[in-house]
């Protein structure tokens, strides 16, 4: 069984309320490429080209937002090489690191009943094929 959370502490965040800007944090964490990324950067540093390579079928405007908005966010800093051409190296913040655990939970959750959803959902389509 999940215990829902009591009314926010001062200074704390309610999930449950509509206004509260949790959801939007809830956004940019529920977003794939968020997800992978912070993974991937929780291994150390990696530039743009690595981080695209290694994520496979990402357009790389999808990946410049998604990196921007994590950096806007306090998750990952962006540091730029004085050399030529210019290097530029993505890390995870302090705050960024926090996130690695619960994700490779979620991820791990992921991975090990993939399986078990496809088959529901295979399942469900073959009862409700107009689905």
């Amino acid at each position: 069984m999940v215990t829902i959370a009591q009314p926010a502490a001062a200074g704390r965040g309610d999930l449950f309320d509509p206004d509260c800007p949790t959801r939007l944090v809830l956004d940019r964490i529920g977003d794939k490429w968020t997800v992978l990324v912070v993974l991937l950067l929780g291994n150390g540093p990696m530039r743009f080209s690595a981080l695209r390579g290694r994520l496979g079928r990402v357009a790389p405007k999808v990946l410049t937002q998604t990196l921007r908005r994590l950096e806007r966010d306090g998750l990952v800093t962006r540091k730029i090489f004085a050399e030529v051409p210019p290097r530029v190296e993505y890390t995870l913040t302090d705050l960024g690191h926090s996130l690695t655990g619960p994700i490779a939970v979620i991820g791990d959750w992921a991975e090990v009943n993939v399986g078990r959803i496809t088959a529901a959902q295979d399942a469900y389509d073959a009862v409700n094929p107009a689905s």
